[in-house]
């Protein structure tokens, strides 16, 4: 037995709650009448590192130790030892496995499953981050290990070369889960992003029929963008089907990696992966102008050449379909303008004038009763926006979208007052998505729904 379980073992013989081992100092046990001495003479630096090093040998990198059925959990405060006691747990603690805990997050309607070395596992579920309490902590070891039986060699090496590596995994008849496995001050992470099996209809999504227009046009770019996590990928994902399904036409799509898998209906549809089937965005785009497209989805619009390509080739007769990180639609137009250098900024506002027909931002919101709700900020691209993109005016687009609501345009605030008014969101969730809360403020204080 090493010494740092005999001192776990004496606070549990004492009651105690806890033990304290700093430098100099006498290690003491936390008891219900103050403290009490474990040792009689205060540890110096190397007695405190020798018990730091039995605890990390006997935890394994879980973050926590057992003394029987007790439980003790450790903090380093500034060099201050502290092991905090854990009341054994009446529900019995299950061993990680991720097979098992992917299944949990569809059958749950989680997001998310974030696996961090000596961590339990953690979900995002409704937008929220819950702790998987009735797990055990992930060693790295086990963690490796399990994701040897799931990922591609390849994706290991270059983990292992480059600390970080993207993947799509499949499990057959559950999902597709987007996969990024990284390492971190604790050792080595991966987070599943579920991909679910069937692809919604646009009108499941509440994706409004001025946007779902747009998809019938022979040329064009519509770009839909958003946060992380907002939701892009399956908006992108229900318009690219809608087009499958209604439509005879060639679908290229270009993706880091493959999220959602298309079936060829009306549509002959073409998937591209980054790194697995081509170089890179801006190659595979280049490549795709021999390929007798008509429909091309660009997974994201990364780096000023790939931004550069996608609206050219928009301009010369392809519907292209793109996203971008950026919270609203005019801030879209002026994220791609930015890109490029000021000698250029005059030509790319002509192209995009020319070329761009709809911006769709969105965001999700927490829905009342459970999951989550969109909420879709739109931009029509009419003549009147065409020319104020082109003369530099773009601060002045929110008012034309304002007045272009018979167009189907929409600002955030106007989408997510709406949902209020419908009762399937909270003004304070409401409030904490927008890009403008204080107008949302007084909007909802003027029409009594503060």
């Amino acid at each position: 037995m090493t010494n740092i379980e005999k001192m776990l073992g004496a606070v549990l013989q004492l009651k105690g709650t806890g033990l304290e081992v700093s430098k100099g100092q006498i290690p003491f046990a936390i008891v219900r009448e103050g403290t009490r001495n474990l040792t009689r003479a205060p540890l110096g630096e190397k007695e405190i590192g020798m018990l730091l090093s039995e605890w990390q040998a006997i935890s394994e990198g879980r973050g926590f130790v057992k003394i029987g059925t007790d439980v003790f959990r450790m903090s380093n405060q500034g060099g201050k030892l502290v092991f905090t006691y854990e009341k054994p747990s009446t529900q019995e603690i299950k061993e990680f496995n991720i097979k098992k805990l992917l299944k949990l997050i569809v059958e749950k309607g989680a997001s998310d499953l974030h696996l961090s070395s000596g961590c339990r596992p953690i979900i995002r579920l409704d937008g929220d981050i819950e702790t998987l309490n009735e797990y055990s902590s992930v060693t790295e070891n086990e963690l490796l290990e399990q994701l040897k039986s799931i990922v591609p060699e390849s994706a290991l090496e270059q983990f292992r070369e480059t600390n970080d590596v993207d993947l799509a995994y499949s499990v057959p008849g559950l999902a597709r889960f987007r996969t990024n496995i990284f390492r971190d001050h604790r050792g080595a992470c991966v987070v599943f992003r579920v991909i679910p099996s069937e692809i919604l209809s646009l009108e499941a999504l509440g994706v409004p029929k001025e946007v779902v227009a747009l998809t019938s046009l022979s040329k064009g770019l519509i770009l839909v963008t958003g946060p992380t996590g907002s939701g892009k990928s399956t908006t992108l994902a229900s318009l690219v089907d809608f087009i499958n399904q209604t439509q005879s036409k060639h679908i290229i799509t270009i993706e880091d990696p493959l999220e959602f898998i298309h079936e060829n209906k009306r549509s002959h549809v073409n998937q591209r992966e980054i790194h697995t089937h081509t170089e890179s965005f801006k190659k595979s785009l280049r490549s795709a102008l021999r390929e007798d497209p008509d429909v091309i989805l660009v997974g994201e619009m990364r780096d000023l050449e790939t931004i550069a390509i996608a609206v050219e080739m928009a301009v010369t007769g392809h519907l292209v379909l793109g996203t971008l990180h950026t919270a609203t639609a005019v801030g879209t137009v002026d994220r791609i303008v930015d890109q490029f250098p000021v000698d250029q900024q005059a030509q790319i506002r002509v192209m995009l004038s020319d070329s761009l027909v709809g911006v769709v931002s969105q965001v999700l919101c927490r829905k009342k009763g459970g999951g989550r709700i969109a909420a879709y900020e739109v931009l029509i691209v009419t003549p009147s926006v065409a020319n104020l993109i082109r003369e530099s005016k773009t601060f002045q687009i929110p008012s034309l979208m304002q007045t272009g609501k018979v167009l189907g345009m929409q600002l955030m605030n106007d989408a997510l007052v709406i949902l209020i008014e419908k009762g399937l969101v909270n003004p304070q969730d409401a409030l904490a998505r927008s890009t403008e809360p204080d107008d949302l403020k007084k909007t909802l204080k003027t029409k009594g729904l503060g």
